[in-house]
């Protein structure tokens, strides 16, 4: 189940990085990034209500108080999703983007950060990387 909801997270990411681009070229990059938040808070309070409601006050218990950026990074990555669309197209942009989250999970579980558990080097996977880097060498260059 986990590999269809990440497949499907990934699909969803490219429709959207190519959406609010479009309603960036009719309106500005933070008009069209603001209303991708709002309308995802939206979408979200309306989970919450009819999908139980636990108590929002356990947003202030969350320790250590960083794991709390998540939402000013969901901005920044609207932002740069849309102006890497609009400078490189949808799939250039999605290949390297999907190569900068390979690269920097991977960093994250070898050093164990933001609470991970920490995982052991594995040379298949720095391979594995580098096989993902030569994949969007040929691709641009085939253009």
């Amino acid at each position: 189940m986990g590999i269809i909801i990440a497949l499907l997270s990934g699909a969803l990411m490219s429709v959207q990085g190519v959406l609010n681009t479009a309603v960036t070229k009719q309106s500005s990059i933070w008009t069209a990034a603001g209303w991708v938040q709002i309308s995802a808070f939206a979408v979200c309070v309306l989970m919450w209500m009819f999908g139980g409601r636990q108590p929002i006050g356990a947003l202030w218990q969350v320790q250590p108080r960083y794991m709390l950026l998540g939402g000013i990074l969901g901005a920044l990555i609207t932002y740069t999703v849309i102006r890497s669309v609009n400078s490189l197209g949808p799939a250039q942009s999605a290949l390297l983007i999907v190569v900068a989250q390979i690269i920097i999970a991977y960093v994250i579980e070898l050093f164990g950060l933001f609470g991970v558990e920490k995982a052991g080097f594995e040379w298949k996977k720095v391979i594995g990387a580098l096989v993902a880097i030569g994949g969007i060498i040929i691709f641009k260059s085939s253009r």
